[in-house]
């Protein structure tokens, strides 16, 4: 084998070599660190960046010495120029994975902080918003100076920019919707107006939402179909969203009774229903008469819980239980169909 060859093979050998050994340290400098802080979470999530980190040494390393295009005496320049792209992809890959650790990091700390579930909630919100913009500028910067190591692309730009009046004009025409959806996104995450977990009821359906991107929110409905809709509605239309401020609902049921009820007696019953129950909260309560027909009394049962599927638990529960024990107990109080003879 050729000394050239030989020497440049053995530089690889040691670029790679000086590579794994600086992942490594780079490793257990994170593990110590994070040993020494346990309750901070971005070390051992920066941990995860030590793949891409070797990548851009090892590529950087290669294209400052060239010993492997050395071995391509014809293909040189392609292979510095696969080189570049390899590094220039890699750093993308790179700061993404750290945006992304050094995000989750101050999540977590935030949530083990804080004690108030709403705000909570706002920040894990955009928190996540962050991250898929900042992700996706970081995948938008990197394609860009990839095309630009191109002297096609470079010639292609200098027209383009010519022309970019024209341009700009049709695709923001185009993109009209896209970019209305992103800046709502960016509306919802920092206006506060909708977060991760909230209950919300869009086109007269109840639901938690579960994601939200920069182009659409998928809120989970009480049967785990999922309801995709864009984030440009929450910015345009009427919603309700029942845990925004206060997770903490006010149930209520509505009975037709007989006239001849004992109300006071049913309050009471319901008032000991509450008290074996898990779902009520023990903030408020009250049963009174709604409103009356010639041939009926209604009776609304209200009662507070924790969250809207606790409401939905207990008003099921009560609705039963108070019937049954009217059935029970009263059953004159249960109305009658009268007909006349």
């Amino acid at each position: 084998m050729d000394l050239k060859v030989l020497s440049q093979l053995i530089a690889v050998t040691a670029t790679i070599g000086l590579t794994l050994l600086i992942g490594w340290l780079v490793d257990k400098l994170l593990q110590r660190v994070a040993a020494k802080h346990p309750e901070t979470t971005v070390w051992p999530l920066l941990r995860r960046c030590r793949i891409p980190l070797q990548f851009v040494v090892c590529l950087s390393l290669l294209l400052a010495n060239a010993p492997l295009a050395q071995l391509f005496d014809q293909h040189a320049d392609d292979v510095r120029h696969g080189l570049l792209l390899a590094l220039i992809a890699s750093a993308g890959w790179l700061l993404n994975r750290v945006l992304a650790a050094v995000l989750s990091g101050f999540f977590s700390r935030y949530q083990e902080v804080s004690d108030d579930p709403s705000r909570v909630q706002r920040v894990r919100t955009q928190v996540v918003m962050l991250r898929r913009t900042a992700g996706a500028l970081v995948i938008l910067v990197t394609v860009g100076a990839m095309l630009l190591t191109f002297q096609e692309m470079r010639t292609l730009g200098a027209s383009l920019l010519a022309s970019a009046g024209l341009i700009g004009i049709v695709a923001g025409i185009a993109a009209q919707n896209t970019l209305g959806n992103f800046f709502a996104g960016l509306v919802i995450a920092f206006g506060d107006l909708v977060r991760i977990g909230d209950t919300v009821v869009v086109e007269g359906q109840q639901g938690v939402v579960e994601e939200i991107t920069l182009s659409y929110l998928v809120v989970r409905l009480w049967d785990q179909r999922r309801l995709v809709v864009p984030v440009s509605y929450f910015v345009s239309r009427p919603f309700e969203n029942w845990t925004r401020a206060d997770p903490h609902t006010t149930g209520s049921i509505l009975l037709h009774l007989d006239h001849t009820t004992p109300v006071a007696e049913l309050r009471e019953q319901f008032h000991r229903l509450l008290l074996d129950s898990k779902e009520w909260d023990g903030r408020d309560w009250g049963l009174v008469v709604f409103d009356t027909t010639p041939s009926t009394i209604v009776v609304r049962a209200t009662m507070t819980t924790r969250n809207p599927d606790d409401a939905f638990v207990l008003k099921a529960h009560a609705r039963e239980s108070l019937i049954a024990w009217l059935r029970d107990h009263h059953p004159d109080a249960l109305p009658r169909v009268r007909t006349g003879g």
